[in-house]
C-alpha cells in the first residue's frame, strides 16, 4: 500500500490569482471573452486580464460561437507545456480513476490514451508494476509538483469508499498491488476500494487481473473485505476436487499427508494448509482417499 497520503489540494492548479479561477485537470464553464484567427480565449468572466484566458484553439470552437458564450471545456497543457482548453472528452480528471491503454513506453515513463491529442504520462515511479504497450492499467489522474498532468498507479487513496455494496454480493474487482503484510488490493468496478486479506489470499495473482468476488465485510470507513473463495459449504467441495486431482496426477500417492508444511501444499495446490486439512477430511469422510505411512492415498490405490 502507498505510504503517500495524497488530498485533492496537492493536485489543483489554478491560473489567476485570490480566487479560484481556471482549474487544470478539470471540466469548467468559462466565457468567451475574445475571438482570435487560431480561436478563442476564454475567461472567469469577460473582464478576466491577459494572463487569466486560456486558448481554445479554431478546430475545436463551436460553430456560431461568439463573445459572451458560455462553453464548458477541459483544461490541460499542450506539447509546449502551456495551458490549453479542449471541447474534447477526456477519460477521467483529476482525482479520478479509469482504465487506460498503453501506447508508447519510453525512457521516461509510458504514454496513456486517455481520449486528448496529447498522451498522458504515467512515469516510471508511478507505476507498480511496469506495463507494456498494449496493455491496459488502471490509473489515477493528478498535478505534480512541476504542475504538469500525470498518471498514476498508485490508486489507493483515489478510489471511492462510498460502495454500494453489502455482505454476500458478487462483484469484479481488478488487482492493482500485491502487499505480503496486507493481503491483494483490488478496485471493485474499477473505483471502490476492496482487499483481500493475506489469510483469505491464497490463490495466484497478478496486477491487472480480474477476478469474481464475493464482499464479506463492508468496514465503516467503507472499505470492502472481499474474497475469491466461494462461502465454506460449496468451496469445500471444490477444494475437495482440486485435492483428489492432484493426488491422482501423483499416480494415486501424494507422498505427504497433512502434515505438511504451508509452504509445500500451497505450492501443490494454492490452497492454504487449514483448507487444504478440510478438504482432505472431506474426502476421507467421503472415503475417496486414506492416509497412510506419511502419504495420502487414492481408495483405489491403496486396495
Amino acid at each position: 500500500m502507498q505510504d503517500r497520503q495524497q488530498t485533492v489540494n496537492e493536485h489543483i492548479y489554478f491560473l489567476g490569482t485570490g480566487v479560484r479561477m481556471i482549474e487544470l485537470g478539470k471540466k469548467q464553464k468559462l466565457l468567451v471573452v475574445k475571438t482570435v484567427d487560431f480561436g478563442i480565449y476564454l475567461g472567469e468572466d469577460r473582464n478576466a486580464p491577459q494572463n487569466e484566458r486560456v486558448l481554445l484553439p479554431s478546430k475545436q470552437v463551436p460553430e456560431g460561437t461568439k463573445v459572451g458564450d458560455e462553453i464548458e471545456v477541459f483544461i490541460y497543457k499542450d506539447s509546449q507545456d502551456r495551458l490549453i482548453a479542449t471541447t474534447r472528452e477526456p477519460m477521467l480528471q483529476v482525482g479520478q480513476t479509469a482504465v487506460l491503454k498503453v501506447k508508447q513506453v519510453t525512457r521516461i515513463g509510458a504514454f496513456l490514451d486517455w481520449g486528448l491529442e496529447k498522451d498522458l504520462l504515467l512515469p516510471y515511479h508511478e507505476q507498480t508494476n511496469r506495463v507494456r504497450e498494449g496493455e491496459e492499467c488502471l490509473v489515477a489522474l493528478y498535478v505534480d509538483k512541476s504542475s504538469r498532468l500525470c498518471a498514476t498507479m498508485k490508486v489507493y487513496h483515489y478510489l471511492s469508499t462510498r460502495t454500494p455494496y453489502v455482505p454476500g454480493d458478487m462483484v469484479k474487482g481488478r488487482v492493482y498491488e500485491i502487499s505480503g503484510n496486507f493481503g491483494v488490493f483490488v478496485a471493485v468496478d474499477d473505483k471502490y476500494s476492496a482487499l483481500i486479506p493475506a489469510r483469505e489470499a491464497t490463490g495466484k495473482y497478478r496486477p491487472g487481473a480480474i477476478l469474481d468476488l464475493r464482499v464479506t465485510e463492508v468496514k465503516e470507513d467503507g472499505k470492502m473485505n472481499v474474497s475469491d473463495r466461494q462461502k465454506a459449504y460449496i468451496q469445500i467441495n471444490e477444494d475437495a476436487e482440486s485435492v483428489l486431482s492432484v493426488i491422482e496426477e501423483f499416480a494415486g500417492v501424494l507422498p505427504f499427508d497433512d502434515h505438511a508444511s504451508p509452504e509445500v501444499i500451497k505450492r501443490e495446490f494454492g490452497l492454504s494448509k487449514n483448507a487444504f486439512k478440510r478438504a482432505v477430511g472431506h474426502l476421507m469422510k467421503e472415503k475417496q482417499v486414506v492416509i497412510r505411512d506419511g502419504k495420502i492415498w487414492t481408495a483405489e490405490k491403496a486396495k
